[in-house]
């Protein structure tokens, strides 16, 4: 049976100043050789979002050099994401505790963790999508031998976000823990603006 070990305390702080977040798809030439993952991958962006974007290909396992297809463009999103995991880093150099590594899969499980809670109103490490973050992470193909979760609503920054995780205990204990090699962050925001963080943490099992 595998072990999960984590800490996860909820922190709730009310702030309303929405970060804009705007892009335009991204349309894509195939090239020989191509297939959907590698495209998934190239572009980091989930498969179901290509092949959602691309309602035209009608056999997503069977594209062709030459096809255009639409990627959705969520860069803003992923940058807002990546300053995330870069202020984790530094409080882990900080620390003394080697950097995670960033994991782009993972990040896309934390997106989609935050926007099920925006989506739903609820604020939960339990999702009534998903079940536990255990759970959800390893219905989306992720194997781990050890995993936590932090999450948080409200902050309107990255910085602001780190600051509430760092200044309570469990929070800061996920994010320093030495228990963890790699990294996914999600954020999302509900209908009246205001964001929902997600930070998952793994260490993978021997793939």
């Amino acid at each position: 049976m595998k072990k999960f070990f984590t800490t996860i305390m909820i922190s709730s702080f009310l702030i309303f100043f929405p970060i804009k977040v705007s892009a335009q798809s991204i349309t894509y030439t195939v090239k020989s050789g191509d297939s959907m993952w590698k495209i998934a991958v190239k572009y980091q962006i989930g498969l179901s979002e290509i092949i959602q974007a691309n309602p035209q290909i009608k056999t997503p396992s069977l594209i062709y050099p030459g096809q255009k297809l639409t990627i959705p463009n969520i860069n803003d999103i992923k940058a807002i994401e990546n300053e995330v995991i870069r202020l984790v880093n530094v409080e882990r150099q900080k620390a003394g505790v080697p950097a995670l590594k960033q994991n782009w899969q993972l990040s896309r499980i934390a997106r989609y963790k935050s926007k099920d809670m925006a989506d739903k109103g609820y604020f939960s490490h339990t999702s009534p999508t998903y079940g536990s973050p255990f759970k959800m992470i390893e219905s989306f193909g992720i194997k781990a031998s050890a995993a936590g979760e932090n999450i948080a609503y409200g902050q309107p920054t990255p910085k602001a976000v780190m600051n509430s995780w760092m200044n309570s205990p469990g929070h800061r204990s996920n994010i320093l823990s030495s228990s963890y090699s790699e990294i996914g962050v999600g954020v999302a925001k509900n209908k009246n603006g205001v964001y929902y963080w997600t930070q998952m943490f793994i260490h993978p099992s021997n793939r």
